[in-house]
């Protein structure tokens, strides 16, 4: 017990001289002569406090704007939405530089409006929670003479995966790894043996054991097709961009 007070003064007289150090270093003033005054057998809880305030510990730490990231309110009159699209647009005029040369460029602005909202061609709303909505992004006086549909629009693979039709299975554990190369993903296993439609997790394709076909063929609607309905959008299993070992499908 009596070398307590000696520690605690030898640590306070340390971190006196760091602090008379830095503020030397930065041409600091002292706020009064007796902050760094040493006195034998003071607490250093005590003589922290007069330490200036630039050389007190900070917690780190790190903020960022959520404005943009809050869950609106329930408002009763919300207010109505503003057509982005000038009606400007229906008037046809000379499309120089086209292809179709032959064509005007012409657009009603009930059409524009309705592709200028929409996220995808085959999907209206986000599908991910950091996406932010294709109408607001695509809005102010830049988009107001764009005609919509000569603009990129992609067609969202959340919802083309769900016309593929199920690869049916006779073993209980089937493998994915989305055609290889570098547009496949990590190879995984999937258990089949559930009565049910089991997807990949990577890339969303579908997988069943045989032996429930006629269960799922029963229910009145599945996720993903049982059988191909030759949709555009339906690749086989066969098919293959290159037929090398790293090749992709």
């Amino acid at each position: 017990m009596a070398g307590k007070p000696r520690s605690e003064s030898l640590l306070g007289k340390h971190l006196l001289s760091t602090a008379l150090t830095v503020l030397k270093s930065r041409g600091l003033p002292l706020r009064s002569a007796n902050m760094l005054a040493p006195v034998r057998g003071v607490r250093v809880s005590s003589i922290l406090p007069r330490l200036h305030p630039r050389l007190l510990p900070l917690r780190p730490y790190s903020t960022s704007d959520r404005t943009s990231d809050r869950v609106p309110t329930n408002d009763p009159s919300p207010p109505k939405p503003v057509q982005n699209v000038s009606n400007s647009n229906a008037v046809p005029i000379s499309p120089q530089g086209l292809r179709d040369s032959d064509r005007p460029l012409q657009e009603t602005p009930e059409d524009g409006e309705r592709q200028r909202v929409m996220q995808a061609p085959n999907r209206r709303d986000v599908w991910s929670r950091s996406q932010q909505p294709r109408e607001r992004a695509m809005s102010g006086p830049r988009f107001e003479q764009t005609i919509m549909e000569y603009q990129p629009q992609p067609e969202a693979a959340i919802n083309l995966i769900h016309k593929q039709p199920v690869r049916w299975t006779k073993t209980r554990t089937v493998s994915c790894d989305g055609g290889g190369g570098p547009l496949g993903h990590p190879r995984i296993f999937i258990n089949v043996d559930k009565p049910q439609v089991c997807w990949c997790t990577y890339c969303g394709l579908p997988f069943a054991h045989e032996h429930h076909r006629k269960l799922l063929q029963s229910f009145p609607s599945t996720s993903y097709p049982l059988e191909p309905l030759g949709d555009p959008a339906e690749v086989p299993e066969s098919q293959r961009v290159s037929d090398e070992a790293f090749g992709q499908r």
